[in-house]
């Protein structure tokens, strides 16, 4: 899958998402975009946008996207990387259209 890391999803964990193609809003140029903006782009090209937003559901309609959402519960490389088979399985398992906060 194409994956898409927002602008606090914690660069390291790109490693250890085997077999999945990873790019970052940085990469992409796409740093200042507002987040509907950022969906509308991402849902272009990628499968699975990872963020640690949590506000995202309520800023945004999520209804009828193509993309698969999954948000960290925080941005913090230190913990996250105690997750990472959790975050792998989660990608691994992503729907189009899924919104889903992981939690631990």
């Amino acid at each position: 899958m194409r994956v898409l890391f927002d602008q606090g999803t914690p660069r390291p964990l790109r490693q250890y998402l085997v077999g999945h193609e990873v790019k970052t809003s940085a990469e992409l140029g796409w740093s200042e975009l507002k987040n509907g903006s950022l969906l509308a782009l991402a849902e272009q090209s990628f499968d699975v946008f990872l963020t640690t937003d949590k506000n995202l559901s309520y800023q945004q309609n999520l209804t009828g996207r193509r993309l698969a959402i999954l948000v960290l519960p925080l941005p913090n490389w230190n913990v996250v990387k105690l997750h990472v088979t959790e975050v792998l399985q989660a990608v691994n398992e992503a729907r189009p259209g899924e919104y889903r906060e992981l939690m631990w």
